[in-house]
């Protein structure tokens, strides 16, 4: 069972949008895992395999206790009930209290056809009728992480102590941020412009730095005991 599950298109998706919060929870014990949907096969620098090893690598910095590859088509993300299937599967064998998918409003399609797939998907998982064969389980609540925009978030975490090792695991992919042979929107200074929007929505909150997450719904707010 993980605590926290967290779905992206691509290897280093996840870490774009919450690698620091996912750290932070790690460090306080809690399991997180990433299940990335596709190997990444068309990304203009690097190859799968590499691909691989570069998410393996930024995975040993979070501290996550598990990290799963999918296999879909890159830029193949379109409905399909197989897909749906899949992602069901994952949420259902891993039985996360909280899911996470990338924000819907994206320059790469990918990223907004992940987190349509994965909100059916877990809404899917709660349906004890479909697929009968695994027991249904609902989880918390779904969130949203930034990857390629730049949006008003719903709530901020507060990432501060963990933001170094938010830069290494993006430092982990140099095929897309560092060594590209190929010029791309992630080789020109891309690291430097998360890091920048992390200490503007800190900046936001009052503290150093934070990352930003959408919700799909109203959250339950109690004004002396925080949010429910």
């Amino acid at each position: 069972m993980l605590d926290i599950l967290a779905f992206g298109a691509h290897a280093d998706d996840v870490e774009i949008g919450m690698a620091a919060t996912i750290r932070k929870y790690t460090a306080l014990g809690y399991k997180v895992g990433i299940c990335d949907l596709t190997q990444a096969e068309l990304s203009s620098n690097g190859n799968v395999e590499l691909r691989k090893q570069e998410a393996q690598v930024a995975a040993k910095v979070m501290g996550l206790t598990k990290r799963i590859n999918l296999a879909m088509p890159d830029r193949g993300l379109h409905w399909r009930e197989e897909y749906l299937e899949q992602i069901t599967e994952v949420i259902r064998t891993y039985k996360p209290k909280f899911v996470f998918a990338p924000y819907r409003e994206d320059r790469h399609p990918d990223h907004a056809s992940c987190a349509r797939l994965v909100q059916e998907a877990m809404f899917s998982a709660g349906i004890r009728k479909y697929m009968p064969h695994l027991p249904a389980h609902k989880a918390t609540a779904l969130y949203f992480y930034m990857i390629n925009g730049f949006h008003k978030p719903s709530f901020c975490i507060d990432v501060s102590a963990h933001m170094e090792d938010k830069i290494r695991t993006l430092q982990a992919y140099k095929s897309q941020f560092l060594d590209g042979e190929v010029s791309t929107p992630l080789t020109d200074g891309y690291i430097e412009s998360v890091i920048a929007r992390d200490k503007l929505f800190g900046k936001e909150v009052g503290v150093a730095y934070a990352e930003g997450f959408m919700t799909s719904s109203v959250l339950l707010h109690d004004v002396l005991g925080g949010v429910q």
